[in-house]
């Protein structure tokens, strides 16, 4: 592997690639540590030191912005929505005609869609900002912290302050997109990467307080290896539906007669299940911020749906990524869709007629493999709460098995890419 990355540094136009994405990587994160305008950040850098940061509902996004977001940086939002941004366009191709038809139209479709999903993203960025003002503004940013972090509450300070939230997020997209054209991979992936991968020593170093903290961190470090190798195993996994082709004249050539395979995978949805669960369950905590703390039904909330822990919060948390695997699934993959594409090529499962039988077969085949993937992907969300229970750790976490997932996956896709550049030039990549 280290011979490999020499090879890669030595080949200029590679070299130049990866330079240029470790270094928007780089901007990146310092832009994480440039306050906003109009924040206090003395008194932001007390409360940090003085509560375990945040709550339910701003803990995923601090974790996608890289620790930017309890800082109120500038970079504070992250990438977070842009993701929200994209899921919403996919899902909007279910409920809009018109979308479904601008996806199928090609690259011409993808560029009208991808342009739909920065303007959502900048409204996305406008509301999210001003949630996450407010929140401060009101001393719920930080649980149990009496310091005001904003330096001033007028209007013109506040919009000046969602202004920049915006502007940054609008910067952090055009960088993931520079990376995508002038760099190696996914950019927004890479961001996305750069920002769990940043939280995981600070995150380590808080396991090791308290009591037993030589012994928790080495059982954490321990169970991230484990889960590493668990979600590579299962991430590179695929059933391959064989297909064959039939031979067919057109003109004088002789077409098809060929056999290849649908790669279908264990785990087709990703980390989506995760994020949808984490934030329907952290809408009800945010409502009971907003009410008298006094009030029941805000106190149930806060024992029942507040703590990652709860009996109620984990079983609830598990239907609903059981719930959006499925779901999800059911949208990014089409068996009716898939079925009419092979019949129309001449294309067959070997024992299964076309058309309709071959749509039910496709269809078998995807709810079994969902099935096995769902439940992966609620052991490996649940990994940090059982690590809590059975540890007996005073705090939460800062990173849980769906950060694993996006790292290992970001870092498969990232190698895989490199590799391919190595191939092309005729050198022996990285993956053997």
């Amino acid at each position: 592997m280290l011979s490999a990355f020499a090879r890669a540094f030595r080949t200029p136009d590679l070299r130049r690639k990866l330079l240029f994405t470790i270094a928007m990587m780089a901007i990146f994160r310092v832009g994480s540590f440039i306050p906003t305008p109009g924040v206090n950040y003395p008194n932001v850098r007390q409360c940090l030191a003085q509560t375990a940061g945040g709550t339910s509902l701003l803990g995923l996004v601090n974790t996608f912005s890289g620790g930017a977001l309890l800082q109120l940086s500038i970079f504070a939002l992250g990438i977070m929505p842009y993701i929200t941004a994209s899921i919403i366009i996919q899902l909007l191709r279910v409920v809009i005609p018109r979308f479904d038809v601008l996806y199928k139209e090609g690259q011409a479709g993808q560029a009208k869609l991808t342009q739909y999903t920065r303007y959502l993203t900048i409204a996305l960025a406008i509301l999210q900002s001003t949630t996450v003002i407010t929140t401060a503004r009101q001393g719920l940013l930080f649980q149990g912290c009496s310091l005001d972090v904003l330096a001033d509450s007028s209007v013109v300070t506040m919009l000046l302050m969602v202004i920049t939230m915006t502007a940054g997020t609008g910067l952090i997209m055009w960088m993931g997109e520079l990376i995508t054209e002038r760099g190696v991979g996914n950019g927004m992936s890479l961001l996305i990467f750069t920002s769990i991968a940043a939280g995981f020593p600070s995150g380590l170093w808080s396991v090791a307080g308290g009591n037993n903290g030589i012994r928790n961190i080495i059982i954490v470090i321990l169970v991230i290896v484990v889960v590493i190798g668990a979600v590579v195993y299962v991430e590179q996994s695929q059933r391959r539906v064989p297909v064959q082709y039939a031979k067919r004249m057109v003109g004088r050539r002789m077409y098809g007669g060929t056999s290849t395979y649908i790669p279908i995978k264990i785990n087709m949805a990703g980390v989506i299940p995760v994020i949808f669960a984490s934030s329907i369950l952290a809408i009800p905590t945010l409502i009971a911020q907003f009410g008298n703390q006094s009030a029941g039904w805000v106190q149930w909330i806060t024992s029942h749906l507040a703590r990652q822990d709860a009996p109620l919060y984990v079983v609830l948390y598990a239907v609903l990524i059981l719930f959006f695997t499925f779901f999800y699934t059911s949208i990014t993959f089409n068996p009716d869709e898939v079925a009419d594409n092979m019949k129309k090529y001449g294309g067959f499962i070997p024992g299964i007629r076309a058309g309709r039988p071959t749509a039910e077969y496709l269809s078998y085949v995807i709810d079994r493999i969902t099935s096995a993937g769902s439940v992966y992907l609620v052991v490996i969300a649940l990994i940090p709460t059982l690590m809590v229970v059975f540890l007996g750790l005073a705090t939460h976490l800062p990173f849980g098995g769906s950060s694993i997932l996006i790292i290992v996956g970001v870092g498969l896709e990232t190698v895989k890419q490199i590799d391919s550049q190595l191939q092309q030039r005729h050198y022996e990549g990285f993956l053997r």
